[in-house]
């Protein structure tokens, strides 16, 4: 009788150590946080990013480990096929990647991004081979969001030890960077474009089209269909994106299975499972029934 009432101690004991998650640190590398640089060299601005991301997370931010994401880091992905350039100044986004959050990547954006959409990160870091993980997004100040997309991709090489191609880097931001482009110079939602670019995106993969002008097609008649209007510039230069795109996917393939690769070995490397534990005390209950 008394081993009995020790042994449903222990499972009291283990499930409140294993189920209570409040004020836990982080663990090695599965969590990391990217700062934009303006962000990072201001305390106010620090303090307002971190408080987000602590009442998100309910982790102790201060054993996170963090990133300082440059313009120039941004810049050296992005001015290639945008000419866009930031300044030091100009680098508020800033992220942080949960991996012990396992299953379908999930994004949530603070509302003080006001361009890029949850969906359309996600739609680009699928298109760079990344496929879970949990993703928070935010600024101190109203920002585009534009520059995260970097901060989130050194997220994920800073937590799996495996560097994304240059290529992939370039198709991703260059995805984000159009579609801000395009919802600055129409009137189309950003939600129906992210609907029109994952579409085209899904066509031109499933035939493997990396002609421009079947690409141009192919976005005019999902244009059709969601009654978006945008101009033949906007559309020239999304068939540019998505030829980008689907021209880098067997990197962006490679680089899926070596994450995926990580994530699995990571889970089976901690040893822990409910099931396990309730397994292994039963075991236990039984021999001293």
């Amino acid at each position: 009788m008394h081993k009995k009432i020790l042994v449903i101690c222990l499972v009291t004991i283990l499930l409140a150590v294993a189920l209570v998650p409040t004020g836990f640190a982080a663990s090695d590398k599965q969590v990391v946080i990217t700062y934009g640089e303006t962000t990072y060299n201001s305390q106010q601005y620090k303090s307002i990013v971190d408080n987000y991301f602590a009442g998100k997370t309910n982790y102790d931010i201060s054993s996170v480990e963090s990133k300082v994401i440059t313009a120039g880091d941004v810049n050296e992905i992005s001015s290639g096929f945008s000419g866009k350039t930031y300044n030091s100044n100009q680098i508020f986004s800033s992220a942080l990647l949960d991996l012990d959050q396992n299953g379908e990547i999930t994004v949530e954006v603070d509302n003080s991004i006001n361009t890029i959409t949850p969906k359309m990160y996600m739609s680009a870091l699928k298109s760079a081979g990344i496929q879970g993980g949990h993703v928070y997004v935010t600024s101190p100040v109203s920002a585009t969001g534009e520059s995260a997309l970097a901060g989130i991709m050194d997220c994920y090489e800073e937590a799996t030890d495996v560097e994304i191609p240059d290529n992939v880097k370039e198709a991703a931001s260059q995805e984000i960077s159009t579609q801000a482009e395009i919802i600055n110079n129409s009137n189309v939602s950003a939600d129906d474009l992210s609907n029109l670019v994952d579409d085209v995106k899904e066509k031109v993969s499933e035939e493997n089209i990396t002609d421009h002008d079947a690409i141009v097609t192919i976005i005019n008649d999902y244009s059709t269909n969601y009654n978006i209007n945008i101009s033949d510039s906007d559309i020239e230069n999304l068939a540019d994106t998505i030829e980008q795109v689907q021209l880098a996917q067997d990197d962006a393939n490679a680089y899926k299975e070596q994450i995926s690769d990580f994530v699995n070995s990571s889970a089976s490397d901690s040893g822990f499972s409910l099931d396990s534990l309730f397994n292994s005390l039963f075991d236990i209950f039984n021999q001293h029934s």
